[in-house]
C-alpha cells in the first residue's frame, strides 16, 4: 500500500512538473497575439510584415525539431528542458536591444530564438506527458497539459496589452496626427520601450525555471521500452528502419501542421481580423483571450469525456466538424457574430493536439523521439498559414482570405479523425 502510494505521488509530481512547462508555453506563446499590433504600430509594419511575428516564432520549431531530438540523445528529458529554458531567457533579452533601437528583425531574431528553446522543451514534454501513462488516456493528460497552457495563454495577453498597449487608440491618433519626423519618432520610441520590463522579467523567471527542473528529481523515461496497448505491442516498431515507415505519423505530422495554422489564425489572427471589422485597437487587443477562454472549456470538457465516454479519434472527428462549422460561419457574418464565431473556434481547436499527438506516435517504439521531432517540425504550419492568410487578404478580401485559409485545415484533420490515424 505504501509503495503504491509513493507512486501515486511520484506520478503526481511529473505531471505537476510537466503542467508548470505547459504554463510557460502557453505564456510565452500567446504573447504574439499582443506584439502583433504592438510592433504593427511600433515598427511602422502593413498586415503582412506584422504577421511575420508569427512566421519569425514557429518556423523555428521546423528548423530545431530534428537537432533537438539529437540534443536530447546526449542531454535526457530533464536537462533538455532545463536547456531548453535558457534559450528562451536569451530570446527574451535580445528585446532589450530591439527595442531601445526599434529594430524590427532584431525583435524577430529574438521571437525566433525563443521559438528554438520552445521547439527543445515540446520535443521532450509532449512525448514524455503521453508515455508515463496508458495510451488510451493520453488525450486526457494531454489536456490537462493543455489547461495550464491555455491558462497562461488567458493571462498573458492581458497582462502584456495592459503594458504595452496601454491608451493604444491614443497613441495611435497622436502617431498619425505627427506631422515632424522627431515627435512621430519619439513617440514610437517610448512605445516600444515598453516590452523592456516584462521581457526582463520573464528571462529571470525562465533562468530560475531551468535550475528548477535541472535540481529536480524528474526521471527519464524508457522510449525503447514503451509499449501501447492498443497496437499489439512493440511490433510495429519490429523490422522497420526509418521514422517514415510509419504512415500514421507522417499523416500525422500534416495534421499538427495544419491545425496549428488553424489555431494561430484563431489565437493570433483574431486581433486583425476585427481591426478589418472595424473594431478599434483598444478592443481587439484582448480578442485572443476570448480564444484561448473557449479553448479552455475544450481541454475542460475533454478532461470529463475522453475516454469514459467519447474515444480521442471521435473527439477529433467532431471537432474537426465543429471547425468547418464555424469557418463557414465567419465567412458569412461580420461585426460581433464573426469575432465570436473566431473565438469559439478555440473550443474546436482544444483536443486536436492532445488528441493528434498520442494517436501518431502510438506504437513507434525505438523511433518515438525522431517521430516526437517530425511532430513538432509540424509546428511551422503556425507561420506559414498566417502568412497565405495576409497575402490573401490583400488579393481577395480578409473574409475569402479566411475562408481559404482554414477550411481544408479542419477537412483535412477530419479525414486524419476518421482514417489517417489507424497505425498500421
Amino acid at each position: 500500500m505504501q509503495n503504491s502510494s509513493a507512486r501515486n505521488s511520484g506520478y503526481l509530481y511529473q505531471i505537476a512538473i510537466i503542467g508548470l512547462l505547459f504554463f510557460i508555453f502557453g505564456f510565452v506563446t500567446w504573447l504574439n497575439g499582443t506584439l502583433i499590433p504592438f510592433l504593427k504600430l511600433a515598427c511602422e509594419l502593413n498586415t503582412v510584415q506584422a504577421l511575420f511575428v508569427t512566421f519569425a516564432f514557429y518556423i523555428s520549431y521546423f528548423f530545431l525539431a530534428i537537432p533537438s531530438s539529437q540534443i536530447l540523445k546526449g542531454t535526457g528529458f530533464k536537462n533538455g528542458m532545463a536547456l531548453g529554458l535558457l534559450v528562451m531567457a536569451a530570446g527574451c533579452l535580445i528585446f532589450i536591444p530591439a527595442a531601445n533601437m526599434r529594430a524590427f528583425p532584431l525583435f524577430l531574431t529574438g521571437l525566433f530564438v525563443q521559438g528554438m528553446g520552445l521547439s527543445l522543451l515540446q520535443t521532450a514534454s509532449n512525448p514524455y506527458i503521453s508515455i508515463i501513462g496508458p495510451i488510451e488516456s493520453a488525450a486526457q493528460r494531454i489536456s490537462i497539459m493543455g489547461i495550464c497552457n491555455k491558462v497562461a495563454g488567458i493571462l498573458s495577453p492581458l497582462i502584456l496589452s495592459s503594458i504595452v498597449l496601454k491608451n493604444a487608440n491614443e497613441i495611435e491618433a497622436q502617431v498619425a496626427a505627427a506631422t515632424d519626423p522627431l515627435l512621430k519618432a519619439g513617440l514610437l520610441d517610448d512605445l516600444a520601450g515598453r516590452v523592456i520590463a516584462p521581457y526582463v522579467v520573464m528571462a529571470v523567471v525562465l533562468a530560475l525555471l531551468a535550475l528548477m527542473i535541472r535540481r529536480s528529481s524528474l526521471p527519464e523515461v524508457d522510449t525503447n521500452a514503451e509499449v501501447p496497448s492498443d497496437t499489439g505491442g512493440q511490433h510495429l516498431a519490429a523490422g522497420r528502419t526509418s521514422v517514415w515507415q510509419f504512415p500514421h505519423l507522417v499523416l500525422g505530422a500534416v495534421a499538427i501542421f495544419v491545425y496549428v495554422g488553424a489555431e494561430v489564425m484563431a489565437g493570433d489572427v483574431i486581433g486583425i481580423y476585427g481591426k478589418s471589422l472595424g473594431f478599434s485597437l483598444d478592443q481587439t487587443k484582448y480578442f485572443t483571450t476570448f480564444t484561448l477562454a473557449a479553448m479552455l472549456a475544450g481541454y475542460l470538457l475533454s478532461i470529463v469525456l475522453i475516454p469514459k465516454y467519447v474515444s480521442q479519434q471521435n473527439f477529433l472527428k467532431y471537432s474537426a466538424m465543429l471547425g468547418i462549422a464555424l469557418t463557414l460561419e465567419v465567412y458569412f457574418s461580420t461585426g460581433q457574430t464573426a469575432v465570436t464565431g473566431i473565438a469559439l473556434l478555440g473550443l474546436a481547436n482544444a483536443v486536436m493536439w492532445p488528441a493528434i499527438f498520442p494517436l501518431a506516435i502510438n506504437g513507434l517504439g525505438r523511433f518515438t523521439q525522431i517521430g516526437s521531432a517530425l511532430l513538432i517540425m509540424g509546428i511551422a504550419g503556425g507561420a506559414l498559414i498566417p502568412q497565405l492568410y495576409g497575402v490573401l487578404e490583400t488579393s481577395v478580401g480578409y473574409q475569402a482570405a479566411f475562408l481559404i485559409a482554414m477550411l481544408p485545415c479542419y477537412a483535412y484533420i477530419l479525414y486524419y479523425a476518421m482514417a489517417g490515424y489507424r497505425a498500421r
